[in-house]
């Protein structure tokens, strides 16, 4: 356990949370704030034994509410005893059941990282001392944090109210010897898990297992950890939006600030700027229509040098007569009379235009669950709540307050509001992806972004459809759960949140987000190889000075003696001029690192290849946050 963060009850970031969960991190308590979980503690004890009425003490809970413990068990008056007489008092017991019996989740465990965070959360809101829980209680729960014994907690089973019954539950019942545990990756008995750890079981006293069951630590849980890949994977799209507008040698106005100030949305401000600072460098973007020549399929006659020979592709362009020019002289003085890859029109389709505004709004959603978020990562969520400081009460009901914190709605709506946002971030980047591989749009590229001279190659037509199943996918889940409550306890909880099934959803999308994003990255690399050497062998060729070695390019030209030939031989050289005086062709130095770090494994794709693995490493890659930074 390399570094260890220090709980409060007051302090705990999101961040700190991520790196307990996915970094293994432990956590102390801190010391002064226990004299505080201890007052409490002590509070009730002292109200107890004065036999003050208190919810969850000694009452039932729930619909149960009404029944008030009695001082010995009626089965204890049964002729030779109680058959099966649990240890411990009427009081003892009632924690005990709590937990052994609200333990009833279904389906796969959650993950070590997952069950890691709502330990964490858990602890936190406990050291703010006003859940009743002894010191000793709060340490043991400690300690199975930071000697890794990780609770099996199956992922279905909480409403988002009364909190996460279920699961935490399933947390608590290893304390108490009971349940499963993953120790050092074997799974076993709560009872060896802590006996291998070097633990001890306990037994809870006064509302105890109220306070470990009753709160939103796996609806948080999973909420962090969804924000925290999401915030990673929003710096993925727009890198990968980059990666696409470079490939496209795209237009750059649509990102200006002046123009995000007439509409200051955070996100999309944000975004324009992000992005901007990607294409930093890129001397793709802009560049003039004519320049860009459209793709054409290799032949043996294509080139004339051996470094352009070895090329998979051949270039083209369309001249435009003079008699076709008329009403457009405007332009026409502007740029030169060829039609290449880029077509004449000062605006990119939406999925590039509009990547701020999309992108940006999706930043919005994930910041305003984040807002919601960091305020529940510090709150009390548990009931009843004790207020032991409350000394001008005139009764226990203004010290022991019975309210709703545990309702997850808060959360449940914020999360919501993300899960919608999701299939909008895989919906644009699949279009930019269809982009590419379309040759009705894709401003020059070869159909699927392969050569097929023979007509035997597929290139990344396929990887289209896996896109648009994962986007399909992701929208047909994005039905807000928090819109559905389904009453519980016999009406008396009688709204609850689904807020446990909001987060896990949002958490299991972010995944499928990932991967229609390194499916974009994949795509663009491809295309944004073939738009630079296409780019690249027009200036070679033009840098050579032959004017009919670029000529042979132009498909139309007009035949030697025609009116019109000695214009057209005009400006082609115009157009070798053009083109021999700018330099490289690149893209953003950002992009290139990113583009380095695909290619570094996954190589350019000459002709059709078994793809499986290139998926599985992007993908990977992604996962891995390779492209962080």
């Amino acid at each position: 356990m390399s570094q260890t963060i220090l709980l409060d009850g007051n302090s705990l970031s999101r961040q700190q949370l991520v790196a307990v969960a996915r970094k293994g991190h432990g956590v102390r308590l801190d010391a002064a704030q226990l004299q505080r979980v201890q007052r409490a503690a002590d509070f009730l004890a002292e109200k107890v034994s004065c036999g003050e009425p208190t919810y969850g003490v000694t009452t039932g809970f729930g619909s149960n509410a009404d029944k008030l413990l009695g001082a010995y068990r009626l089965r204890d008056e049964l002729p030779g005893g109680h058959p099966n007489r649990p240890e411990g008092t009427l009081l003892e017991e009632l924690q005990h059941n709590l937990i052994t019996t609200h333990a009833v989740c279904v389906g796969k465990p959650f993950s070590a990282e997952v069950v890691r965070a709502m330990l964490v959360i858990r602890i936190n809101t406990l050291m703010r001392g006003h859940s009743g829980i002894r010191v000793s209680t709060l340490e043991a729960l400690t300690a199975l944090l930071n000697h890794d014994v990780i609770p099996v907690v199956p992922e279905k089973g909480s409403v988002g109210a009364s909190g996460d019954l279920a699961p935490l539950s399933h947390l608590a019942i290893v304390l108490l010897g009971g349940g499963e545990a993953f120790y050092r990756g074997e799974r076993l008995s709560g009872a060896e898990a802590l006996e291998r750890a070097g633990l001890q079981p306990i037994r809870l006293s006064f509302k105890e297992g109220l306070a470990l069951n009753n709160g939103t630590a796996q609806m948080l849980a999973t909420a962090v950890l969804a924000l925290d890949t999401l915030e990673y994977l929003l710096d993925v799209a727009d890198l990968a939006a980059s990666m696409t507008l470079d490939a496209f040698a795209g237009r750059s106005g649509a990102l200006r600030a002046e123009v995000h100030a007439l509409r200051p949305h955070p996100g999309q401000v944000g975004v324009a700027e992000h992005v901007r600072g990607l294409l930093a460098g890129s001397t793709l973007l802009d560049i003039p229509y004519h320049l860009v020549p459209r793709f054409k399929q290799w032949s043996a006659e294509a080139w004339s040098t051996a470094e352009d020979q070895a090329l998979s592709f051949d270039i083209s362009w369309d001249w435009v007569p003079a008699n076709q020019r008329h009403g457009r002289e405007a332009f026409y003085s502007r740029f030169l009379p060829f039609k290449g890859g880029k077509k004449h029109q000062p605006q990119d389709a939406y999925c590039l235009r509009c990547m701020p505004q999309v992108h940006g709004a999706v930043r919005d959603a994930w910041a305003q669950a984040c807002r919601v978020i960091d305020i529940e990562l510090n709150a009390v969520t548990d009931n009843p709540l004790i207020f032991p400081d409350n000394t001008d009460a005139s009764h226990i009901e203004e010290q022991v307050i019975s309210a709703g914190h545990f309702h997850g709605m808060p959360l449940a709506l914020a999360m919501s509001y993300v899960k919608a946002a999701i299939p909008v971030l895989a919906s644009i980047s699949e279009r930019r992806l269809n982009k590419l591989v379309d040759p009705a749009t894709s401003d020059g590229l070869p159909a699927f972004l392969t050569g097929n001279e023979d007509g035997t190659d597929s290139g990344f037509m396929i990887v289209q459809y896996t896109a648009a199943a994962l986007v399909n996918d992701l929208a047909t889940r994005a039905h807000p759960a928090s819109v559905y409550s389904v009453p519980t306890s016999a009406n008396a909880e009688d709204h609850v949140s689904m807020g446990a099934n909001e987060a896990r959803h949002v958490l299991e999308m972010t995944e499928d987000l990932g991967y229609v994003l390194a499916l974009e990255l994949y795509t663009a690399a491809q295309a944004l190889d073939y738009r630079q050497e296409m780019l690249n062998a027009a200036r070679r060729l033009a840098a050579r000075g032959d004017w009919q070695a670029l000529a042979s390019k132009v498909v139309n030209a007009p035949r030697e003696g025609s009116p019109q030939h000695a214009q057209f031989v005009e400006e082609v050289k115009q157009l070798m001029a053009a083109l021999a005086e700018v330099g490289d062709f690149h893209a953003g130095t950002s992009v290139r690192k990113a583009h380095a770090t695909l290619r570094g494994r996954i190589g350019f794709m000459h002709r059709d290849r078994a793809m499986d693995g290139d998926v599985r490493t992007v993908c990977e890659l992604v996962q891995q946050r390779a492209f962080v930074g």
